[in-house]
């Protein structure tokens, strides 16, 4: 072929520059028909192989331009193998696919039929030098293929534009002056159509095939890296089988990426990846991929199969219906038995729930929960309702922060439903009613009007919002005439909400604390009452009961109240005095005699026997705390002492060090510290002897009034 205007060694850098860039545009699984050009740089090289001794394989490879076929070229590209073909080549079968519906391991991959290595086949093929026959010869066999005929260089002479060994360009015809060293052309590990020129005449030996060795987490360390740029993505898929199979999901996904990004087309990359997705717990995006799995194959069972147990897995029993049972393919008897059984849990859940049995929808819930549905966020919701409707606010609460959540949320799962209403607006539903009632009523409304978006033709969510938006309502018009001092229309504002709500505990509260400034203690106590019944550690609800329970001077009930409210609020100085007083109170209603009760002080420290002696004689219940200054358990538990200094008001807490006043801790025997003793109206009731800090506390407040 002529170029006119250009010298043989321009033409040369002009072909070597396009066959690179050609060379670097990767067609994953497709031979390299592109026909050689003899005027290029990298010539096509005679490789000559003869097979260890004995072993009866001889083979000599001499690839030439032929424009049908490249197949038996030496080439850094992925080549066609006319014998590694898959025997189960259906439309169902993908080679290396993970099998069963457990994800629990994958299979061998492709096989060569005649169970010589797919590498190791390159070197068994050969080609006469008249280019009219391919031979193929194993241990006792040959497979001879007939091909049209192209004419082959001499054997001695070199096309035009080749590099000789000095690094000149020979003319046409020219036989060089070479030394006995073959030129091979290489496999090399780059991607370069037709391999590397290599010295000595042995090409060097291909890389093992990629396995989860030298594949590391990102996608297989300096090595990986290398091998992974040209190779085959069945490959790379099936090194994402061994990494799976060893249980590392993390490196199989990196791989499994990398198969799909040299081959988006292979529905099974898709599935593999799901199945490493799911291994890892990220279910929505596991699902995202098998559905992608079946756009590109919609024949393709596994896909389906997995699909259907993804589904089941979300409580989506229709959908999960519609993969399994695929027409003219046998559904896995033990999937379809976890379907069914999910299938009645969830269908008796939906009954208890309309008749609002919410004993029985939670128990439902946890049994479809249990059967397999172990990822639904609905199912979870549901749970959360049922709590909210048994009056266990606070569990319901704290158990949807622990709801699986979905992401990405696929359009076949934002359409199924739960209870009649599209599965994202039940979320938004139950949320709501949640927040309501807590007493966050903004929160409550904004979630009900989100699932009204989401599901605006469902009735029992418009229901819902609509009541939800006027109790909202109703409290702030209640809270404004409350500040307005305007206590009797507020009681009325509180109770137009709950009509809508008849258990909203905050409502109770509000009207509770209307009452109680219009002086109707007893209607006060009620209602705060109700909003205990409803919420049992309402605070505000508990404060108010018992400020009213002071004001109707049931002092029994009253103490109650605080004790409770102490425990809660240890630090709370307000509820610790309101405590004191109701103690005192209740002391003086029984008649017993009071002497110099005060609230509040601090430990009191003891310098001699006299002013100890008069302490201890108090009436009440004094505590007195036996330390030394070098001791480290004292130094532990001495911070503690002001604590319940503070907690328990009423109590006279005293302090003695066993070496500034030796003389005191003689006389009460004391050799161990820290040591403390009870006294109650001069008579010692109680000693302890290194307690704990439970321990003491629980001592104090048994002994304290």
């Amino acid at each position: 072929m002529s170029h006119p205007g250009k010298t043989i060694s321009e033409l040369g850098l002009e072909t070597l520059d396009e066959r690179f860039r050609d060379s670097l545009s990767f067609e994953a699984n497709k031979p390299d028909f592109r026909e050689l050009d003899l005027g290029s740089p990298v010539s096509p090289l005679r490789t000559r192989y003869a097979g260890p001794a004995g072993s009866g394989l001889t083979a000599t490879t001499t690839t030439t331009t032929s424009s049908s076929s490249s197949s038996g070229s030496v080439s850094g590209r992925n080549g066609h193998n006319p014998v590694g073909k898959r025997s189960d080549s259906g439309p169902n079968n993908h080679s290396g696919e993970l099998s069963g519906s457990g994800e629990s391991s994958p299979t061998a991959g492709d096989s060569i039929r005649s169970g010589v290595n797919a590498r190791n086949f390159k070197s068994l093929y050969t080609r006469s030098d008249s280019g009219a026959t391919q031979t193929i010869k194993y241990p006792g066999q040959t497979h001879t293929q007939t091909q049209s005929s192209v004419n082959s260089p001499a054997l001695n002479v070199l096309p035009t534009g080749n590099i000789c060994p000095s690094g000149k360009v020979l003319k046409t015809g020219m036989t060089p002056n070479r030394s006995s060293r073959a030129d091979v052309l290489g496999t090399g590990s780059g991607n370069y159509g037709h391999g590397s020129i290599m010295r000595g005449g042995v090409a060097p030996k291909e890389p093992s095939n990629i396995n989860a060795t030298n594949l590391r987490s990102s996608g297989g360390g300096d090595y990986g890296r290398r091998s992974v740029v040209g190779v085959d993505p069945e490959e790379v898929k099936r090194a994402g089988n061994e990494q799976y199979k060893s249980g590392h999901f993390g490196e199989a996904l990196n791989l499994y990426d990398r198969a799909i990004a040299l081959s988006p087309g292979n529905a099974a990359y898709r599935s593999n990846r799901a199945a490493a997705l799911t291994a890892l717990g990220r279910l929505g995006e596991a699902l995202t991929e098998c559905e992608e799995a079946v756009k590109l194959d919609p024949n393709y069972g596994r896909a389906h199969q997995r699909l259907a147990s993804l589904f089941l897995r979300l409580g989506q029993v229709e959908n999960a219906r519609r993969h399994l049972c695929i027409p003219g393919v046998q559904p896995d008897p033990m999937e379809l038995q976890k379907l069914q059984t999910v299938e009645k849990h969830l269908r008796k859940c939906t009954d208890a729930r309309r008749i609002n049995d919410w004993k029985s929808a939670l128990r439902e819930v946890d049994a479809t929960i249990a059967a397999g549905a172990d990822f639904s966020p609905q199912l979870f919701m549901c749970r959360a309702e049922a709590l909210l409707k048994l009056q266990q606010i606070d569990v319901a609460e704290s158990s949807i922060l622990n709801i699986p959540k979905i992401e990405p949320c696929t359009p076949s799962c934002s359409q199924s439903r739960f209870f009649g209403m599209l599965s994202e607006a039940y979320l938004y539903f139950v949320r709501g009613q949640i927040e309501m009632a807590l007493g966050r009523f903004e929160n409550a409304v904004a979630a009900t009007e989100k699932a009204a978006q989401v599901d605006p033709r469902n009735v029992e969510v418009a229901v819902l919002h609509s009541n939800v938006r006027l109790v909202a309502r109703a409290r702030a018009r209640g809270n404004d005439l409350f500040k307005s001092e305007r206590f009797t229309e507020a009681c009325s504002a509180y109770e137009e909400g709950l009509k809508l709500d008849p258990s909203n505990s905050v409502l109770y509260c509000n009207k509770a604390a209307c009452l109680f400034k219009l002086g109707l203690l007893e209607k006060s106590v009620e209602n705060c009452d109700q909003a205990l019944s409803i919420q049992p550690n309402y605070t505000k609800a508990l404060l108010r009961r018992a400020a009213s329970n002071i004001k109707l001077e049931k002092w029994v009930e009253a103490v109650r109240d605080y004790e409770v409210l102490r425990r809660e609020l240890p630090d709370d100085n307000e509820v610790a005095e309101s405590l004191f007083h109701a103690q005192v109170a209740l002391k003086k209603s029984r008649g017993e005699e009071v002497y110099n009760m005060k609230f509040g002080g601090e430990v009191e420290e003891v310098l001699g026997l006299e002013q100890f002696r008069a302490a201890i004689s108090l009436p009440g219940v004094s505590v007195v705390y036996f330390k030394s200054a070098s001791d480290l358990q004292s130094k532990q538990i001495s911070p503690f002492m002001d604590t319940l200094c503070g907690r328990y008001p009423s109590i006279n807490f005293l302090k003695v060090d066993v070496e500034k006043s030796p003389e005191v801790a003689s006389t009460e025997n004391v050799r161990i510290v820290p040591t403390f003793k009870i006294y109650k109206n001069g008579s010692r009731v109680k000693e302890i002897v290194c307690p704990t800090r439970d321990v003491l506390e629980h001592s104090v407040r048994h002994y304290g009034i």
